[in-house]
């Protein structure tokens, strides 16, 4: 069958295409490189006719969203803040966060936004809007991403961010594509495409339309000891997931440079560090129990040059969040390794990975998916690690290991699901630890300059035995 007479008829401007949307109306963007640019564009430029209009996205990417710049008739919506979602808050108050078990995202759109109106269950975050008593009208949710080039099935590959997309398509009023032919065709996996029947209207991106491709950060010495001591647990054949920066680089990079063989690859996250493991041979998926040979992933946020390598590439994977991150999925891999970072680890072992104080700084993303289905896995290991201090607006040195968590910190993983801590001075294994074991271990890998009151605090909060007698005062 031929497809192109039916896209050239669903074909229009984006100024014709976000006509679409009423006062009231939510619209979903592509998350991460599938944020739409020429429809934001074109939404924004209504802005002086509509009101109450939310948009939903997850880690904002540049370049910036035109609506931001009109809370008066948008409200945004991050379910996972990136560093430019953090910039943009603080410039405009109609800016959130939503927070998420990522894995179940495409569950919030097939279920609960096509909630059986007779079920008596509430039928989630859609009820908000129908609920409101100044709406007499259907709210309609209505999806808007950037895809790449239609192939003559009919199809639209959605590039490197599987991740909810086809749920949301499943569960969208009108859905509104953006076509980029620059967008890499990534490979399944499942859902990796859209056909043009799920489609209403296709608007077509300029041909010089990049996807953001992320600075490269070059790993700091704690980076390097921290990554060291990691690699230490590594085998031949684990199965590894990465997150983003420079440490996780780090581990790519040693990792390519090591002996170590027949590696796996089944993350969230697809990043530079795996086209170094994969590239030098050290990652190949042969020991793997599921996807065999393949490196699994939801999304990808990278430099060119890994975009690149992921255009048809039939060594990666391309699935939905919630096979690859589902922690009954991930477990399934023998010898998983999950390899995260945090921004505080209080004497508790209790994690915070996402705020400073009451302010937003990420999310809880899939660390949550990750550290439980490593543990579940045969052999497992979870790893969060974080440098041991960072130096604060007035240029002071702060320790990230704390007594306790600033008031209005969020807990990302709770005590009871760590598994080991890792900074520059060292890796501890937490679990089923007491709580003054936790403390000692903890001490034990901050910096030396902040031990002693450490100590001092864990024996206020009757968490310290003295124990370790190197460290008793």
């Amino acid at each position: 069958m031929n497809y192109w007479n039916e896209y050239k008829a669903k074909l229009t401007t984006p100024d014709d295409a976000v006509k679409v949307v009423e006062c009231g109306d939510v619209v979903d963007y592509g998350f991460f490189n599938g944020k739409p640019v020429v429809l934001d564009q074109a939404l924004a430029r209504r802005a002086p006719e509509l009101k109450d209009v939310l948009i939903y996205t997850a880690v904002t990417l540049p370049p910036v969203p035109e609506v931001i710049k009109h809370p008066e008739s948008f409200t945004y919506i991050d379910w996972q803040w990136s560093k430019l979602t953090r910039l943009l808050h603080t410039q405009v108050e109609a800016a959130y966060y939503c927070p998420i078990l990522y894995h179940r995202a495409p569950f919030y759109y097939r279920y609960l936004l096509n909630q059986d109106p007779h079920e008596n269950i509430d039928p989630g975050y859609r009820s908000f809007y129908y609920n409101r008593p100044e709406k007499s009208k259907h709210v309609k949710w209505i999806a808007m991403l950037q895809v790449g080039p239609m192939d003559d099935q009919g199809f639209f590959n959605i590039g490197p961010q599987n991740s909810e997309t086809s749920a949301k398509v499943d569960a969208a009023d009108y859905v509104l594509v953006e076509v980029n032919k620059n967008m890499p065709r990534c490979l399944g996996g499942s859902e990796e495409a859209i056909h043009i029947s799920r489609v209403d209207f296709i608007v077509e991106a300029p041909e010089n339309q990049m996807l953001f491709a992320a600075p490269d950060v070059p790993p700091t010495e704690t980076d390097k000891k921290i990554a060291e001591h990691v690699m230490k647990f590594l085998y031949d054949g684990c199965c590894i997931q990465l997150g983003i920066g420079g440490m996780p680089n780090m581990v790519g990079k040693l990792i390519a440079q090591s002996d170590l063989k027949n590696l796996g690859g089944h993350t969230e996250m697809f990043v530079d560090a795996y086209v170094d493991m994969i590239e030098s041979g050290r990652m190949n998926g042969a020991k793997k129990n599921i996807d065999k040979f393949k490196c699994v992933y939801t999304f990808a946020i990278g430099s060119q040059r890994m975009y690149d390598f992921m255009h048809n590439n039939q060594a990666l994977a391309s699935y939905p969040v919630d096979y690859t991150n589902d922690p009954r999925i991930i477990a399934q891999n023998d010898d998983m390794v999950s390899i995260c970072n945090a921004i505080q680890v209080d004497l508790f072992s209790q994690v915070n990975a996402e705020s400073l104080g009451s302010g937003q700084v990420s999310g809880n993303g899939g660390m949550w998916d990750f550290v439980l289905g490593s543990q579940w896995s045969n052999r497992g290991k979870s790893f969060i690690c974080l440098s041991s201090t960072y130096t604060d607006s007035k240029g002071e040195l702060q320790s990230r290991i704390v007594p306790q968590l600033p008031l209005a910190s969020t807990v990302t993983i709770p005590r009871q699901m760590v598994d080991y801590i890792v900074t520059e001075f060292g890796a501890v294994k937490l679990i089923a630890c007491p709580t003054w074991m936790r403390a000692e271990k903890l001490i034990s890998i901050a910096h030396p300059k902040f031990q002693d009151d450490l100590v001092k605090q864990a024996e206020k909060m009757k968490i310290w035995t003295r124990t370790n007698k190197q460290l008793a005062v």
